[in-house]
């Protein structure tokens, strides 16, 4: 992979701060992706996804969402995210680059996915808020939560936020979802992470990992106790589709997404 550079902490106020990787060596400016951590991780994870993005091109923010305990957490989440896309001109000055702001993507991964997933037009509660935000074109979301209708009768009392509709994410999306993926919170398996996929309007595309868990191969972190699944096959299937996709939603690149493995519509 090409040289990457990363940066940490760039403080956005209060208790947000974020980590920020992008390629050392850049022309002109970049796309960015906002990558927000699961549940109970930080802005120090993930690095073999994050990593593999900046080394082909993009800046990627990793705000460290400080308030997972809380019942709101998952709003306050959403709010990190947009101080972020308000002071993009932080990111900017922490390593000397120069963003374009016609090319901004969300992603995320099991809580996090979710957090991106309001960006794009996903609603929490009934009715829930329109938390969609122009500015991201796009999004990618990694083993993320189904509806809540199906949620185990512990989760749905411990954990009344899972309840996601998805009818108004309109904003273009990858999902990724592995088939091993057996969370203990729903009661209908690995299909269940594939919701944000079959519930939610076009265009949105599909990529099913082969024998993945919940880490998908190890997108948390290089050698990460949470990885159950470990496989540099899944993860590098992980990084090529994920980054294909975010050189083909933000217009910089088809050539390899047109013969990416997915299901589409």
């Amino acid at each position: 992979m090409n040289k990457v550079i990363s940066i940490k902490p760039v403080p956005f106020g209060g208790e947000l701060q974020a980590r920020v990787t992008a390629p050392a060596e850049r022309d002109g400016a970049l796309p960015v992706v906002v990558f927000s951590h699961g549940y109970g991780s930080s802005m120090e994870a993930y690095g073999p996804l994050t990593d593999y993005w900046a080394a082909h091109g993009f800046a990627v923010v990793q705000p460290n969402h400080t308030h997972d305990a809380d019942p709101h957490g998952w709003r306050m989440r959403v709010d990190d995210v947009w101080r972020v896309l308000d002071e993009l001109a932080l990111v900017e000055a922490a390593l000397a680059l120069t963003i374009d702001r016609e090319r901004i993507a969300v992603a995320g991964h099991s809580f996090g996915g979710q957090t991106a997933g309001n960006l794009l037009g996903l609603q929490v509660g009934d009715p829930g808020a329109d938390l969609s935000d122009p500015r991201v074109k796009a999004g990618v979301l990694l083993a993320t939560a189904g509806r809540g209708a199906d949620l185990t009768p512990y989760a749905a009392e411990h954990y009344p936020f899972m309840n996601p509709r998805f009818d108004l994410m309109r904003t273009p999306a990858l999902v990724v979802a592995g088939d091993n993926d057996d969370l203990p919170f729903s009661t209908r398996g690995p299909e269940w992470t594939t919701d944000p996929y079959h519930l939610s309007p076009g265009p949105k595309s599909l990529l099913m990992v082969p024998g993945g868990e919940h880490s998908l191969g190890g997108i948390p972190g290089y050698d990460a106790r949470e990885t159950t699944d470990e496989s540099p096959e899944r993860l590098d299937l992980v990084r090529r589709v994920t980054l294909a996709y975010l050189q083909h939603a933000l217009g910089i690149d088809d050539t390899a997404w047109k013969s990416a493995d997915v299901e589409s519509k």
